[in-house]
Parts: structure tokens; C-alpha cells; sequence
């Protein structure tokens, strides 16, 4: 008859912690557990690899193709996972995964483990020493490319090399994105939306008001003083995803001006390219004006101090700790928008 196994631990009079196999009352085989066999129970990487690829695809479907695993497989290893860490890391948000306060400190490390990791083997096969981290920037259609580049410039100097991954598109698509950390930041021209179910915070980068330009060939064809001569004049009206859009036409009925609507467009830097070859007046910040005029040939027509564009960097942290978010917050505040800001 099989006797009944058990396995349980001691402490020995030396304070030793002993793992020891029990078979029966008087049987024992014990083992001394040093401290590195708990270090190493208290956190499996293949467990970690498993819960970062689920947290950068969004969900165990995903991550389960991606790892050649089935679902059922990388849910039970997660499980055990968060058993073992004694936290949870995801809760259910619809049909998505939405990392706890728990699992995103977890990922923020794991993810500086692995790039570790693949410098390690980059060294070991004699590639580059070092690998560029990786910055996923979100921005929305309706900001100028123009601010975006001077405000993300300088993170490409930073002592740490970085790779920027830009992605372009409308506020709410990148938002969604944000939500399953596949950016780490999005600059918009307005703060996140509190209606959505995503977590997230705006921070304020800047404010500027708004300069009209125009060519010169365009502005010799008609007659005034501004804003009179904006009246039934050519105009590209930022598109209605734009957050200055409700200002900018208040401003003009505001001042009985009727201009001629040449375009409307998402994309600003769309805009200022139909402007250069002059179709029309068009706007933009006030901050970049000479930029603008340089880059675009065309001269300042006049200033709308009372529509102002407010920009924001939208994050899933509270505070802003990556150093790429920070020279750009600093960038931002000391060099672009300057004493516009409050």
C-alpha cells in the first residue's frame, strides 16, 4: 500500500529554512532552501515574458498566436503569476484587458528587463552594444507638425538613444491605443475626453493665440486692413476634429466677417501646404509664426489673440517620469510657448 506524501518546511536550530518530504510519521527527507531558491520561486521570467506580451497586445488571444501557445495555457500561467506575486495585474474593461496600478509598475519594469535582455545578446553576437528604446508617440491630426517636431526634437538628444515610433490619426483612435500601452504618449490639441472609459491624464504643455497668414501674391490682390480684409476673402477652415474650429467661426461672425470657405482640412500640415500655393488665408499658433512663415513663404496677415490652442500631452501616468515625456514637457514650457503658458 502506498504511504501518503507530504511536503512541508522547517526551521532548524540554526534558523535554516528546510523544504522536507514526508512520507508517513517517522520518514522525513529534508533539503536546506537557501534564500536564491526563493528569489527565484517568487518570480518566473517565462511567467513575466507571458504577462508582458498580454500586456503590450492587449489580450491573451493576441499574446497566445504571438507565443505559440494556446489561450487557456497563458491564462492559467498568468494566474499563477499573479498568485505568486500576490497581486492582480488585469481587470476585464469589455472585451479588453486594462492593466492594474499593480501590473503597470510591473510592466515598466519588465519592459527595461527585456531591453536589457536583447542588449545582453546584441553584445553576446557582436551587434550594437547598445539598443534604442523604443517611444511611441500618438498625434492627432489636428495638431500643427510643425509644434510637434520642436516639441519632440529634443528627446532624440537625450544620453539614452531612442527610437520615436509616430503614429498620426484622430484623438479617439489613439486614445484607444494609449488604453492597451501601445503609446506612451499622445499630443493633442485638447485634454482627454471624460467620457471615455480609459484611463489617462492631460497635462498642459502650452497655450498660444493664432496668427492668419497668407502669400504675398494673395494678399496684393485684395483690399483692407485686417481683419476687414479677411471678408469674403479665400480661407481654409481647420477641420471639425480641430478644437479651435468653434472659436475661430465664432471670432469671424463675432466680426462680421463672411469669408469665402476654400477647404476644410483635418491634417494642419495639409492645410498650410493648400496656403503656401495660395489657395487661401489659413491659421496657425502664434508661438511657431516665424517658423511658418519660413518654411511656407507666406507673411503674417494679422493676429487672433481671443482663439487660442491649447496643447496637451495625454499619458497613463500621473506624474511624467519617462525622460522622453519629461524634455518634452520642459521643451514645451521654457522654449516654444514660453510666456504664454499660465
Amino acid at each position: 500500500m502506498q504511504k501518503h506524501i507530504q511536503q512541508v518546511e522547517y526551521n532548524d536550530r540554526n534558523n535554516r529554512k528546510l523544504r522536507c518530504i514526508k512520507r508517513g510519521p517517522r520518514t522525513r527527507i529534508c533539503v536546506v532552501q537557501t534564500p536564491a531558491e526563493d528569489t527565484v520561486a517568487a518570480l518566473n521570467f517565462k511567467h513575466l515574458r507571458y504577462f508582458w506580451t498580454v500586456a503590450k497586445t492587449g489580450s491573451i488571444a493576441r499574446a497566445a498566436g504571438q507565443l505559440n501557445l494556446t489561450p487557456q495555457s497563458i491564462s492559467g500561467q498568468l494566474s499563477e503569476f499573479a498568485d505568486t506575486l500576490g497581486v492582480e495585474l488585469f481587470r476585464r474593461s469589455g472585451r479588453n484587458l486594462e492593466l492594474t496600478d499593480a501590473g503597470r509598475s510591473i510592466l515598466s519594469y519588465a519592459e527595461k528587463i527585456f531591453t536589457i535582455g536583447d542588449e545582453l545578446l546584441d553584445v553576446l553576437l557582436n551587434q550594437k552594444p547598445a539598443k534604442s528604446l523604443p517611444f511611441r508617440i500618438g498625434i492627432a491630426d489636428s495638431v500643427s507638425k510643425s509644434v510637434t517636431y520642436r516639441l519632440v526634437e529634443p528627446a532624440l538628444k537625450l544620453s539614452e538613444p531612442v527610437q520615436l515610433i509616430c503614429r498620426e490619426g484622430r484623438l479617439a483612435s489613439l486614445l484607444a491605443e494609449l488604453s492597451i500601452h501601445r503609446l506612451d504618449m499622445i499630443i493633442a490639441d485638447r485634454p482627454m475626453p471624460t467620457n471615455l472609459n480609459v484611463r489617462g491624464y492631460s497635462h498642459l504643455l502650452g497655450e498660444s493665440g493664432m496668427t492668419v497668414f497668407g502669400t504675398h501674391h494673395l494678399t496684393q490682390q485684395l483690399k483692407g486692413q485686417f481683419p476687414a480684409i479677411l471678408d469674403q476673402a479665400p480661407f481654409l477652415l481647420p477641420g471639425e476634429d480641430t478644437a479651435i474650429r468653434p472659436k475661430l467661426i465664432h471670432w469671424l461672425e463675432a466680426n462680421n466677417l463672411r469669408p469665402r470657405i476654400v477647404g476644410e482640412f483635418d491634417d494642419s500640415a495639409l492645410m498650410k501646404a493648400f496656403g503656401q500655393a495660395g489657395a487661401g488665408f489659413f491659421v496657425a499658433p502664434t508661438a511657431i509664426a516665424n517658423h511658418v512663415c519660413e518654411q511656407y513663404k507666406v507673411t503674417e496677415i494679422g493676429q487672433i489673440d481671443s482663439v487660442v490652442e491649447h496643447l496637451y500631452a495625454i499619458t497613463t501616468e500621473r506624474q511624467l517620469t519617462h525622460p522622453a515625456i519629461v524634455v518634452i514637457s520642459k521643451t514645451a514650457r521654457e522654449d516654444i510657448f514660453g510666456a504664454n503658458n499660465p
